[in-house]
């Protein structure tokens, strides 16, 4: 049994890529507004918002329980919609040896929505590690709630 392994999951957004993409990148500290039950709080521990190699740290509720992860951020990229994350402390590395989150925003055409594509990376230290489904339910369900939170946005601006 391998130790190494991957989880995926895509997720259908009424938000455009670049939007979604935006507040994963560069304002990562605005969705524990958006969803304060799930999330607590992101506060930037080195360098600056939307900057690769900045550290930035996580307040978050898992399987009911709070939790923190410290993490880095390896990759921005903006043409792509896509940001890479990799934990550097917190409880995920109790089990896990490494763990990177990587999430992509994909454009489904004009006025179509996106698709949002999550993958979690990690190497178990044993076997008996198991996999992680409840943080990617937890990609999931905010996914869902910013998405929720940028199509009201964007309705308001329209009306407005």
């Amino acid at each position: 049994m391998s130790l190494v392994g991957q989880s995926e999951t895509d997720i259908e957004i009424k938000a455009p890529a670049a939007l979604f993409h935006d507040v994963f990148s560069c304002r990562p500290h605005h969705i524990s507004n958006v969803c304060p039950e799930k999330i607590q709080g992101v506060d930037l521990h080195e360098g600056d918002w939307g900057t690769v190699g900045s550290v930035v740290c996580w307040n978050y509720v898992h399987d009911g329980i709070p939790e923190v992860a410290k993490e880095i951020i390896e990759e921005i990229d903006d043409e792509n919609n896509s940001s890479t994350f990799t934990v550097i402390e917190g409880h995920l590395l109790e089990k896990y040896k490494n763990f990177y989150f990587i999430v992509q925003a994909t454009p489904k055409g004009e006025g179509q929505g996106s698709l949002v594509h999550w993958t979690l990376k990690y190497e178990k230290l044993n076997e008996d590690v198991p996999e992680p489904k409840g943080m990617l339910q937890l990609a999931i369900d905010v996914t869902k709630e910013v998405d929720a939170h940028l199509t009201q946005q964007q309705q308001q601006q329209q009306q407005a």
